[in-house]
Order: structure tokens, then C-alpha cells, then sequence
């Protein structure tokens, strides 16, 4: 879909190269949302690590960085500001 539209863009594989937490912290500053909202709850780390959904960015943020499966993907950034791909064409709400 990139493709198409003639956007340049760069992959990031989140599993070999997690989001540093202040990566992490600058994404949901461009999200606007807290990182509870991005949790995988059918993720095999959600229940290994008894989470429940409520938790705070201080305590989600190094998990994600530990476990990035734990991270609802794939995020499209432009610019200042990103969004999550889901559906995939809704990545076409920042171009």
C-alpha cells in the first residue's frame, strides 16, 4: 500500500530491534494515548507477566521494551504524529 501511494518509508523489525522506553515514550506522546490502550492481551507475555490492562506507562513501558510482541503493530509514523494499522488503511489518515 506504501508502494502504491510512492511513500517512502523504513521497516523497523520490533522483535530484533525493540523501541528503547524513550522511543516508546516519544511513540505514545504521537499516538496521544496511554501505553495500556496498545497492550496485546492475547499476547502469551500478557498472562505470564499477570498483567490486567490497568496498568500505568511506568510499569508497561519496560515490559514492551522486554516482550515488544506485548504491542499492538504495526505503527505508522509521520511526521509527529503515528497511528496503529488497524485496520492497515488507516495508516492513510497521516498522509
Amino acid at each position: 500500500m506504501l508502494n502504491e501511494h510512492k511513500v517512502d518509508f523504513e521497516y523497523r523489525e520490533y522483535k530484533s530491534n525493540p523501541l528503547s522506553i524513550g522511543e516508546l515514550k516519544v511513540l505514545l506522546r504521537q499516538l496521544d494515548v496511554p501505553a495500556h490502550t496498545l497492550l496485546r492481551t492475547r499476547d502469551k507475555a500478557y498472562k505470564a507477566n499477570a498483567l490486567t490492562g490497568n496498568e500505568d506507562d511506568a510499569t508497561l513501558l519496560p515490559l514492551f521494551e522486554q516482550f515488544p510482541t506485548l504491542m499492538q503493530r504495526p505503527i505508522f509514523i509521520f511526521d509527529d504524529k503515528a497511528v496503529i494499522c488497524r485496520p492497515y488503511d488507516r495508516l492513510l489518515e497521516l498522509l
